[in-house]
């Protein structure tokens, strides 16, 4: 019996590794086709070797998702070899936190290009296949950070609120296309974007949060495979969730 996330054409930004990995494994196991862009191409590699092996289809296209042309080029790659595109998540996304005094002024540019133009780039590439098969999923990852600012965090906070305004927005815009959106927004979960933080004593207390809280990554690819497998007419906009014992 079919699942009902199966055959699905699925691109995955951010899949090298944290919820990207975790999505693509489980969606490759419920028989989706997963097309995966990510920086780290070994990995990525590595990743779509393993699921083929498994039985599943995939593909990997080397991303940078702060560049429009190779995220057009992910998309594009999709639907010249599967002929269509159902699903794009939009997973990629950094974290260096800091408080603003710091002045890390370097690492606000990357987390508003790969947070937020990463997301918008994503929709660019794939709104134009969308409207014109009349269906389609867009899926954005922000965070609990884009419920709550704290100190520290407030570019990060600031980037993922765009992502539920940009994905409000598009929620309102697409419907002419019976196109869905999903917006998800993770806690603390089991993954490498603390490694993004540059300066150490943030670096050192997060790692310490994340010990004492982080849930498995699959926690967010079950999100998206609920999401996914709503009947066409059923549109999961938003998932909120956190481990049990966050209290933030």
């Amino acid at each position: 019996m079919n699942m009902p996330n199966s055959n699905k054409v699925v691109v995955i930004t951010g899949a090298s590794s944290g919820l990207g990995e975790a999505t693509a494994r489980l969606l490759s196991a419920q028989g989706s086709i997963v097309v995966l862009g990510a920086r780290r191409v070994e990995r990525l590699q590595a990743l779509t070797e393993e699921l083929n092996q498994n039985g599943g289809k995939a593909l990997a296209v080397p991303t940078d998702v702060t560049d429009l042309e190779q995220v057009k080029r992910l998309v594009d790659t999709a639907v010249k070899t599967y002929g269509r595109i159902d699903v794009i998540i939009n997973n990629a996304g950094l974290m260096p936190l800091s408080l603003l005094e710091r002045l890390k002024v370097d690492d606000w540019n990357q987390m508003i290009d790969v947070n937020i133009k990463g997301v918008l780039y994503g929709i660019a590439a794939v709104l134009p296949y969308m409207k014109e098969q009349k269906r389609g999923h867009i899926i954005n990852v922000s965070s609990v950070a884009g419920h709550k600012v704290r100190p520290g965090n407030a570019v990060y906070a600031a980037t993922k609120h765009a992502v539920r305004v940009l994905s409000e927005g598009l929620r309102q815009e697409v419907k002419p296309y019976n196109v869905r959106t999903t917006v998800i927004s993770p806690g603390a979960v089991a993954t490498e974007l603390p490694g993004s933080i540059t300066e150490s004593d943030v670096a050192d207390n997060i790692r310490n949060f994340y010990d004492s809280y982080a849930i498995p990554a699959d926690s967010f690819a079950q999100a998206v495979a609920f999401a996914m497998s709503q009947p066409d007419e059923v549109d999961i906009n938003e998932i909120l969730y956190r481990p049990t014992a966050q209290e933030l």
